[in-house]
């Protein structure tokens, strides 16, 4: 990653764009590379450009942010790049299957403008946007149903410590909180995280917990398995 971070912005409504491209012209550091109305030209944009990162509305016509964000995901020519979803309405239904397309997080479209520049700073250095408090928010909301092993990738790839780890991920908890929990330092734990989401195919932390809960690995209700 350069030293500017380049963002590409997605959503059909020009004066929501007009504002972040105002916030973020402004920001050191920051270079808008452009902008798109609907999902179909956001991937075409997102192809051409290749931003570290692109802020993608969760609904738009013509191609949805959720259908947008799964071919970005699914092109190995896009693999740097991290997707945040924007969204009017907070954790519903449709941010939860844009973190199964392969988002890296959401941010509401109220955000306050430190937020949002800081969002973009730490999904842009490949770290989870999903904080653990959001994570937690997450799971309460969300994960309370049946597994969905159909669709869930098969876990039995990983060690006894991986699948420690994606577990207490799963659960909200940050390096630093799984390290204290296992008794290992913050960059072991940090190393079998990355290692976990090597082996599973997942692009960043966010995924890597939807994964945990449809493979019934977690459930919210009784914890680890």
């Amino acid at each position: 990653m350069s030293d500017v971070l380049r963002v590409a912005l997605v959503d059909d409504q020009a004066l929501m764009r007009a504002g972040f491209r105002a916030l973020l012209d402004a920001e050191d550091g920051v270079e808008v590379v452009g902008e798109a109305a609907d999902g179909e030209q956001g991937v075409a944009l997102v192809r051409e450009q290749v931003p570290d990162v692109a802020l993608v509305d969760v609904q738009m016509p013509v191609m949805t942010g959720i259908e947008a964000t799964r071919r970005i995901a699914a092109d190995p020519a896009l693999a740097a790049v991290r997707v945040v979803i924007l969204t009017n309405y907070g954790l519903d239904e449709y941010v939860f299957e844009a973190l199964r397309a392969g988002a890296s997080g959401f941010l509401l479209k109220d955000t306050e403008p430190a937020d949002l520049l800081q969002a973009i700073q730490v999904v842009a250095r490949g770290e989870a946007l999903l904080s653990p408090s959001v994570t937690r928010t997450l799971i309460g909301e969300f994960v309370a149903r049946p597994p969905d092993r159909s669709t869930a990738p098969g876990l039995d790839c990983l060690t006894r410590r991986e699948r420690e780890v994606t577990a207490l991920a799963a659960r909200g908890l940050s390096n630093e909180e799984i390290a204290a929990h296992m008794v290992i330092s913050p960059l072991t734990a940090k190393t079998h995280i990355s290692r976990a989401m090597t082996k599973l195919g997942a692009r960043d932390r966010a995924q890597l917990v939807v994964f945990a809960y449809e493979s019934g690995m977690v459930t919210a209700r009784s914890g680890t398995r």
